[in-house]
């Protein structure tokens, strides 16, 4: 990507030669502004919940950077037969989340398209000094990420019927729980490191940090705050399509130490699953790890996952204890 838009300009603070989640541009001494768009096909049957989790996950990325939304624009497609009705619960869903983050939404595009796409794109501000970069993590650094994992293969499990509306509530919550409160406690702190689990899963997105940040991690498989029966539908194989090739990629810094073959492949599928409107994954300084906590609980009323530390290592390898 660098070979088709080359950086040309010394305050474009981050762009297409990092792995981090928005473009950063600095517009003075004290202001950056953070851009990010993103847009995807349906998570879920109810119009105003797809936009509403479609938005909080176009918001993470300016909020796992440690910054502010300011505004939004909507993207959609969507066919027309599907009517205005519709189309209207979805942007409602969307500039609902967008007020609840604090910010406007001021316009958009549409287009007909046969397959329904929702999404944002959003501007954002930060202090250049205050960036959360997802490179920066250092050995000892306590790991916590800030909500469940297991999004994608619950929503396989629905598709085919294994799960219900009512059942898939508590994985619909979250998906549709902005990344604002992580982010304020992020900022609290001494915060090193920071990135929102998306499509890559939690090993693939803690893979880029660790690159990033020249450090390895070892992940404590017990600590991981998985959704009710997320590890018995990996096991009895209900993943995404994704999730195969995800964990192709993910193997050669995922190592599978002294797991047998099945147990090794069966806890792969939910590292690897691929989340909608996931958690954030931060590292945090040791000192500083339960004033995270008491931060982020005083805002949710829950405490933050510590799943891990960041150790000593071969960059970007993800060790499973």
């Amino acid at each position: 990507m660098k070979k088709i838009a080359p950086a040309q300009s010394p305050n474009l603070l981050l762009g297409f030669d990092t792995s981090d989640d928005a473009a950063v541009f600095r517009l003075s001494d004290d202001q950056a502004a953070v851009l990010t768009l993103d847009f995807f096909t349906p998570v879920v049957d109810d119009p105003y919940e797809f936009g509403a989790i479609a938005a909080a996950n176009a918001l993470s990325d300016v909020f796992a950077m440690g910054a502010t939304p300011i505004t939004a624009l909507n993207i959609l497609a969507f066919p027309c037969k599907l009517g205005n009705d519709v189309v209207a619960e979805v942007m409602r869903g969307g500039s609902d989340k967008v007020a609840e983050a604090g910010a406007f939404t001021v316009g958009g595009h549409s287009i007909d398209d046969e397959e329904p796409k929702y999404g944002l794109s959003v501007f954002g501000v930060v202090h250049p000094d205050h960036i959360i970069r997802n490179g920066g993590a250092r050995p000892g650094d306590v790991l916590f990420y800030t909500k469940k994992i297991g999004t994608g293969i619950l929503t396989s499990a629905f598709r085919a019927k294994l799960e219900t509306d009512e059942s898939m509530r508590e994985a619909i919550n979250s998906m549709m729980e902005l990344n604002k409160y992580g982010a304020a406690a992020m900022r609290r702190v001494r915060t090193h490191a920071g990135t929102d689990v998306t499509g890559f899963g939690l090993a693939g997105h803690l893979h880029e940090m660790l690159e990033a940040s020249g450090c390895a991690a070892r992940l404590q498989w017990d600590a991981l705050p998985l959704f009710d029966k997320v590890f018995d539908y990996a096991c009895a194989y209900c993943r995404p399509g994704k999730t195969f090739s995800i964990i192709q990629w993910a193997q050669p810094f995922v190592p599978q130490g002294t797991l047998d073959d099945n147990d090794y492949d069966n806890r792969m599928a939910v590292l690897c699953d691929p989340q909608t409107s996931g958690g954030l994954l931060v590292a945090v300084d040791p000192a500083d790890a339960d004033a995270f906590d008491a931060a982020f609980f005083e805002q949710t009323k829950r405490h933050a996952s510590r799943i891990g530390e960041v150790i000593d290592g071969p960059a970007g390898n993800v060790f499973i204890a």
